[in-house]
């Protein structure tokens, strides 16, 4: 399980919705790796998510990032616990 801290007003950079401008929301491109990448390495999955939490501006560690290039591996559901400062 990993977690992050999320700023109220920046929620859209980790959560899709489609009122918001902000075009990278790490759950979409999350979701869409999770649907493309099942069974690949987690080398090939690591790279990709590395890419898209740095266009969503978010500081996830190379732990989490590994913990969820594994889950979309594998297929294993993944639990994020945010805190919304």
């Amino acid at each position: 399980m990993g977690e992050i801290s999320v700023g109220r007003q920046h929620l859209d950079r980790l959560l899709a919705d489609s009122a918001s401008t902000y075009g990278a929301p790490y759950q979409r491109a999350f979701t869409e790796l999770a649907e493309a990448r099942r069974g690949r390495p987690v080398a090939e999955i690591l790279p990709l998510l590395r890419r898209a939490a740095d266009e969503a501006l978010l500081g996830f560690t190379e732990a989490d990032l590994r913990e969820q290039a594994q889950a979309i591996s594998t297929g294993e559901p993944y639990v994020l616990r945010v805190t919304v400062a």
